[in-house]
């Protein structure tokens, strides 16, 4: 007679039993998550996409410590499992929380795109929520770590003893801390008054570039060269700077020309406007050539221009100075700069040069000088 193979023992079913649970919940998770992606944009679709991977460790970390009873071990090893899973849930939980922000941060920014002409609404939204995102991440941190922490009973003991004696704790924790606590509190003040937004176009410390990022405690400044230049957070409240896009992203350009006093200004005037209206950089707002000084050599003419964002004022600016100074060239060479030299009634016309006795005086300078 056949001897029939003996059952399985219960401790390895249950333990089966435990694994199956984990899988199914975790395959519940995944599934339903595939599912909220497929749907059209919205918020389900970015909260799916943002929150994949916290819950599909989550969930199964969730059931694995209220089906632990299940495990056919002993109680020494289940308290330490059971520790090891609530830390394991503590962290998963801070991670799911910061992936739904992102998927409100994700999901408010997506009706305002940054590519667009008149994008100020969007850069100002953006810069918002980065910084926002920076604090909220720091926070939650040490609140999920401070959550592990406490739930070791030496650590609960520990911190009650600090407590006790938090004056000067934080006293010494504020001293060393304070760079990072002023550039923090110098992100929140940032995100209220937007004295800087994403893209904006800055000078700061005599670098033209664009704010490309904003960081919990500092700020990166692509400069026109492609450098990055690093300004912390604390620079933009204490220090002065240029910013050329706070209100707007269109900018009024100018430059400078210098020519003599025989210039016919209107010429200029109506070549500078066909100039614009020839060239797409313009963005036809604003327009115009002044003389804006007049000194003893000559005058200077300033030419106004308008574009629709800064990169396009820059190119707009350089087009127009090199057509009007080639324009110059062209039609009018006796106009351009240059020194005359008024020779004095009664002075020889010709002569050795040393000690000849002649005299001359520059136009435009303060007084006669000898020319000899």
């Amino acid at each position: 007679m056949t001897a029939l193979p003996s059952p399985p023992p219960l401790p390895a079913i249950r333990l089966l039993v435990w694994l199956g649970i984990l899988i199914l919940a975790g395959l519940i998770v995944h599934i339903g998550l595939r599912l909220l992606k497929k749907r059209p944009p919205g918020f389900f679709r970015f909260t799916a996409r943002r929150l994949d991977r916290p819950l599909t460790f989550l969930v199964p970390v969730g059931v694995a410590r209220l089906s632990e009873g299940l495990l056919p071990v002993a109680p020494s090893i289940l308290a330490p499992l059971d520790h090891g899973l609530l830390l394991l849930l503590i962290a998963l939980s801070g991670w799911g929380v910061v992936g739904l922000f992102d998927a409100w941060r994700d999901f408010a920014t997506a009706k305002h795109p940054l590519d667009t002409a008149d994008n100020l609404r969007a850069r100002s939204l953006h810069t918002q929520l980065q910084i926002i995102r920076r604090t909220f991440v720091i926070l939650v941190g040490l609140v999920t770590v401070a959550a592990m922490l406490m739930t070791f009973p030496a650590v609960r003991v520990l911190g009650a003893t600090l407590f006790a004696s938090a004056g000067a704790a934080g006293l010494i924790v504020g001293l060393s801390a304070r760079p990072l606590i002023v550039n923090l509190i110098a992100g929140i003040q940032i995100a209220l008054t937007e004295p800087i937004r994403l893209d904006d176009v800055v000078i700061i410390q005599g670098e033209w570039g664009w704010i490309e990022e904003i960081r919990a405690t500092y700020v990166v400044v692509r400069i026109w060269d492609l450098r990055r230049l690093i300004v912390p957070l604390s620079y933009f409240i204490e220090q002065p700077f240029q910013n050329w896009t706070r209100n707007k992203a269109d900018l009024l350009g100018h430059l400078y020309l210098y020519a003599d006093y025989t210039l016919p200004v209107q010429a200029l005037r109506e070549e500078l406007l066909r100039l614009l209206r020839e060239t797409p950089l313009w963005d036809g707002k604003a327009a115009g050539l002044q003389v804006t000084e007049a000194t003893p050599q000559g005058i200077q003419l300033r030419a106004l221009m308008s574009a629709r964002n800064s990169s396009d004022s820059w190119n707009l600016r350089c087009l127009i100075r090199e057509q009007l100074i080639a324009f110059l060239q062209d039609r009018y060479p006796q106009c351009l700069p240059h020194t005359r030299i008024d020779w004095m009634p009664g002075a020889p016309a010709a002569g050795p040069l040393p000690d000849s006795g002649f005299r001359a005086r520059v136009i435009g300078t303060a007084e006669d000088e000898p020319v000899r």
